[in-house]
C-alpha cells in the first residue's frame, strides 16, 4: 500500500510539471477600467487651420504713380486716418489750387451780378409806381421791368457758376485723396510693397497684385479652420471650441464658432470642407499671437457628464469590447450600447459595468476572445 501512495503522488507530481510546462503563456495586455466620467461629441478640422486677424486689408492707392511720400516702415503701428503713402500729385494740387481760385472769381462775380439785380429791381418798382401817377411812360417801365428780370437772370447764372466752380473743387480734391493711401483701421503694418521713387498701380479686376501695404489690426484674432463636409451640419454658431497651435504645448478652450461659411470649398485633389472661423473668447489667451500660425480646432456639438467610459481604442467592430475576466484572467468578448464618443473616449449606455476591465491593446498578437492575459502595471 506504501509503495502504491508513492506511485500515486510521482505521478500526480508528473503530470503537474508536464501541466507546467504546456500551459500557454499570459499575454501582456494594456487595460482601462469603465469609470464615470466626462464624454463630449466633437468633431476637428481636416487641415490646419491658421490664425487670423479680425480686420486685415490689402491697401493701394486707387491711382497709379510714383511713390513720393512713404512715412511707415514694416512693423510700424498706425492710428485710424494716418497716412500711409501718398503718389506723386502736383499736377492735382495745381488744378485744386485753379479750381479753389475760381470760386473766389465766381463769388465775386455773383455778387456783383446779385447787386446789380437788386438795384434793377428797386428801379422797375419806382417806375411801377410813378406809372400810376402817368410820370413816366409804359414803355419806361417796361424797359425797366425787362431790366430788372434780365439781372435776376444773371444773379442765378452767377451763382450757379459758383456751385459749378465749388463742383469743381469736390472733384479735384477728390483726385487729390486718390493719390493718398490712409489707414483706414488702427493696427500694425505688416508689409511695405514699394520704395521712394517706385511707380505703382492699382490690381486689374482679376489680376491680385502685391499690395502696397499690408496692414493688420492684430488687437481681434481668430481661427479659420477647415471642416469635412460631413461634419458640418452638426455645427452651428456659439459651440464651445479648444484651439491648440503647433507654437504652443496648451491648449485653449476659451474658444466659440463665430461664422460657418455658407458654401463648399472643393479643391483639386483635396476633400470638400467648409470654412469655419473660432473666436478667441478670453482676450489674454490670444495675446502675444502671430498672424498666420498654425492652428487646430475641436468643436464640442455635444456633451454628458459623469457617465460612464473606456477609451476608444478599447471599441472594436460592432460594438465589442474585450473584457478581463478577474476569476481566470482570460478574456471574454462583449457588446455594448454605446452614446457620444470622441477620439479619446466613448460613453457606455449599457452592456458593462463600472470597474470591469476592458483591454485597450487589441491590436496586440494573441488578444482574442478566450485568451490568458497579464494587465501591465500603469496607466
Amino acid at each position: 500500500m506504501r509503495a502504491l501512495g508513492i506511485l500515486v503522488v510521482l505521478a500526480v507530481a508528473v503530470a503537474a510539471a508536464v501541466w507546467w510546462s504546456t500551459r500557454p503563456e499570459p499575454i501582456p495586455v494594456r487595460v482601462a477600467e469603465v469609470s464615470p466620467g466626462r464624454v463630449a461629441d466633437t468633431v476637428v478640422n481636416t487641415r490646419a487651420g491658421t490664425v487670423e486677424a479680425c480686420r486685415r486689408s490689402y491697401l493701394a492707392p486707387a491711382v497709379a504713380g510714383q511713390i513720393a511720400r512713404l512715412p511707415v516702415t514694416e512693423g510700424q503701428r498706425v492710428e485710424t486716418g494716418e497716412l500711409l503713402l501718398e503718389v506723386w500729385n502736383e499736377d492735382v494740387k495745381a488744378r485744386l489750387a485753379l479750381a479753389e481760385a475760381e470760386v473766389l472769381a465766381a463769388s465775386a462775380k455773383e455778387e456783383e451780378s446779385c447787386l446789380r439785380a437788386q438795384n434793377a429791381r428797386r428801379e422797375a418798382d419806382r417806375l411801377a409806381r410813378l406809372r400810376t401817377e402817368n410820370a413816366v411812360s409804359e414803355e419806361q417801365l417796361d424797359r425797366a421791368q425787362t431790366e430788372s428780370r434780365a439781372a435776376a437772370a444773371a444773379c442765378r447764372g452767377a451763382r450757379a457758376a459758383v456751385s459749378v466752380a465749388r463742383s469743381r473743387v469736390d472733384g479735384a480734391r477728390a483726385a487729390l485723396a486718390q493719390t493718398r493711401l490712409h489707414a483706414p483701421f488702427g493696427g500694425v503694418v505688416a508689409e511695405v510693397n514699394g520704395e521712394l521713387g517706385e511707380y505703382i498701380t492699382p490690381s486689374p479686376p482679376g489680376i491680385p497684385t502685391l499690395p502696397a501695404v499690408d496692414l493688420i489690426d492684430d488687437s481681434c484674432l481668430r481661427v479659420s479652420a477647415p471642416l469635412d463636409e460631413v461634419d458640418a451640419p452638426g455645427v452651428r454658431t456659439g459651440l464651445p471650441a479648444c484651439i491648440s497651435l503647433d507654437a504652443f504645448t496648451d491648449r485653449i478652450c476659451n474658444g466659440t464658432v463665430r461664422r460657418i461659411a455658407p458654401y463648399v470649398m472643393a479643391r483639386e485633389k483635396q476633400a470638400r470642407t467648409v470654412e469655419v472661423e473660432v473666436d478667441f473668447t478670453a482676450p489674454e489667451d490670444s495675446s502675444g499671437l502671430l498672424v498666420g500660425y498654425s492652428a487646430d480646432v475641436v468643436i464640442e456639438l455635444a456633451a454628458h457628464d459623469s457617465v460612464l467610459r473606456i477609451p476608444t481604442e478599447a471599441v472594436l467592430e460592432g460594438n465589442r469590447v474585450l473584457v478581463v475576466d478577474p476569476a481566470s484572467s482570460r478574456l471574454e468578448s462583449r457588446t455594448f450600447e454605446p452614446g457620444i464618443s470622441n477620439w479619446e473616449y466613448t460613453e457606455v449606455v449599457a452592456g458593462l459595468r463600472e470597474g470591469e476591465r476592458v483591454v485597450i491593446s487589441v491590436a496586440r498578437e494573441g488578444v482574442e476572445e478566450g485568451a490568458l492575459v497579464a494587465p501591465e502595471a500603469g496607466p
